[in-house]
């Protein structure tokens, strides 16, 4: 089974509290090991790569228990079971939900401090709709890949309102951004033009040009897919030229027949279709700008606990 979220593991949590106090790691192994989970699904990560799902999912439970007063802490890293927990826990409940610590003064508390909302009411409605699914991190990963979606649309559509010589100009500033090409007026004279027999230029691979890339870049609306023909034609340029490397970058996608072609090729072929050429622009800041930086910041236990 998958990992379920953080609200539907607080009963689990809640209920090994009681037998004694309890550190995260042990109460991570016995939640997985009573839910049956993969030895996969205790690994899978979050989008960030930062955390395993699973440990974050428990830490957030055993959070929200606590500050719902459901769970003491009686020593650093240890948690037990409350007063109020085990009165909870006599109840029987089928589960435990945001909804049922919004019963807990302490909660409510928690959630105004958090939520910053001018009523209390408007805190009860924010907290029983957004983190009902997620934990504060998912919310955040979840929050920037739609962000990313979003700019990676934006980066392609305004490649395709621009003339063929940008885009190139746009392959060249990429390149050199990876490394590649020395910089950008070695790799400006050696791409761009007419063309040289199917390919639309060549980029030092290192600094020094020991190995070269030949390159061929083609603007495609997003619904034209390239083709196997097109990267057979590029790959006779590249016998032509007595090259191994190269890369064909376009703003669309490439077909199931093309992509299976290169496979088996004795020259190294990189395609680069349209989302993968957004994100390497992402990731090396060549069209784009950082609007907003937010940091993210836990307690230092070392500084609060010196040995």
């Amino acid at each position: 089974m998958a990992v379920p979220s953080f609200s539907e593991l607080m009963l689990p949590v809640l209920r090994f509290a009681a037998t004694g106090k309890k550190r995260m790691a042990e109460t991570e192994t016995a939640i997985a090991d009573g839910l049956e989970l993969s030895a996969e699904d205790r690994e899978v990560m979050l989008p960030s790569g930062r955390e395993r799902l699973l440990y974050n999912r428990v830490s957030w439970a055993k959070t929200y228990l606590a500050q719902a007063g459901l769970l003491d802490i009686p020593a650093r890293g240890q948690f037990m079971i409350s007063k109020e927990g085990k009165a909870l826990l006599r109840r029987n409940p089928p589960e435990i939900t945001v909804a049922t610590l919004k019963h807990y003064p302490s909660f409510i508390d928690y959630c105004n401090r958090s939520y910053k909302s001018d009523t209390r009411k408007n805190s009860i409605q924010i907290v029983a709709q957004d983190t009902a699914t997620g934990t504060p991190e998912e919310r955040i990963d979840a929050a920037h890949e739609e962000l990313q979606n979003e700019l990676r649309t934006d980066i392609l559509n305004q490649i395709a309102e621009k003339n063929p010589s940008f885009f190139e100009q746009l392959i060249v500033d990429l390149m050199v951004a990876m490394g590649y090409g020395g910089n950008h007026e070695d790799a400006a004279r050696r791409i761009g033009g007419t063309g040289d027999g199917g390919v639309d230029g060549v980029i030092n691979e290192d600094r020094l040009g020991i190995d070269c890339i030949y390159v061929q870049a083609k603007r495609y609306a997003a619904h034209v897919s390239v083709g196997r023909p097109e990267i057979q034609a590029f790959v006779g340029s590249l016998v032509g030229h007595r090259a191994t490397k190269g890369v064909f970058v376009t703003t669309s996608s490439f077909s199931t027949p093309a992509l299976e072609y290169v496979e088996h090729l004795p020259q190294r072929v990189i395609l680069i279709n349209g989302e993968k050429l957004a994100n390497l622009m992402i990731e090396h800041n060549v069209g784009v700008r950082t609007s907003r930086r937010i940091e993210i910041k836990r307690v230092d236990l070392d500084f609060f606990n010196p040995e």
